[in-house]
């Protein structure tokens, strides 16, 4: 019977629903963080039936019946999170499209939303890092402070300047590295708050006057999930796996009625 089957790829399908869901739920207080959605397409159809109008009669629709659903995509939404305060100098959040780049010790390439940096000294020189020790980037370099930085500050169109100990003048070290991406979507999360591009996203292109947003220092960008929302999708979920459920029952006892016609 179709009807088995059918319903199975339904409950498949609204178990890894379920099961992003959560993922965004157990996200809703990580900095940064953009909430997916589970995209579905619909299986192969058996068609019994085929349409026809010759000669002016016959069927003018099909008989078809189709074989239930599959996953097709999780689609990351990168709406704007709320920007919250934290008056901390080294936390900086993006009030835009755009991506800080980061790079770790091989030199490799990714891009975050999560602007709550540290100060990683090392021989006498504070770097700007993340959480995980990766290096942020201005202008393709690290963003070295030296031993001596008194007081830090960053513009909005991402000019870094320092003052030093015993010092009154500012120092300009340069631009912090904001980027965007033709199709944000495309971009590969490997964790951490970390993104890497692929050739879905296209590669990544630097800010010009602000066409990436503005940074603000002192702020973080909270996630972008909705617990009210993630709660609704949930039980709605949950009610489609159910009535799926009841679709195998259903079959399954009229199977078992067609097994007792001889008794």
């Amino acid at each position: 019977m179709r009807a088995l089957w059918t319903a199975a790829s339904g409950m498949k399908a609204q178990q890894l629903n379920v099961d992003t869901i959560s993922n965004n739920l157990a996200n809703v207080n990580t900095t940064g963080y953009k909430k997916q959605r589970v995209e579905f397409k619909d299986l192969l159809y058996e068609q019994l039936t085929s349409k026809s109008i010759d000669q002016g009669e016959g069927r003018p629709v099909n008989l078809e019946i189709g074989y239930g659903v599959m996953p097709m995509a999780t689609l990351r939404s990168f709406g704007k999170g709320n920007l919250e305060q934290t008056n901390n100098d080294l936390d900086f959040a993006i009030d835009g499209d755009g991506f800080f780049q980061v790079r770790d010790a091989n030199d490799n390439i990714f891009y975050t939303k999560d602007g709550s940096f540290k100060l990683s000294v090392e021989d006498d020189e504070a770097r700007l890092v993340t959480s995980d020790g990766y290096f942020v980037q201005a202008e393709g370099a690290d963003i070295e402070l030296g031993s001596d930085v008194k007081e830090i500050t960053v513009s909005p169109e991402g000019k870094i300047n320092v003052k030093r100990k015993g010092e009154e003048d500012w120092e300009e070290l340069g631009q912090m590295t904001l980027v965007k991406f033709p199709n944000p979507a495309g971009l590969e999360a490997i964790g951490q708050n970390l993104y890497k591009a692929t050739n879905a996203s296209g590669e990544a292109i630097e800010a010009e006057d602000g066409d990436a947003g503005t940074i603000k220092q002192g702020f973080l960008e909270s996630s972008n999930v909705s617990v009210v929302e993630e709660m609704v999708k949930m039980i709605t979920a949950q009610r489609a796996y159910e009535i799926n459920s009841k679709s195998i029952q259903t079959a399954d006892q009229m199977l078992e009625q067609a097994n007792n016609l001889r008794r």
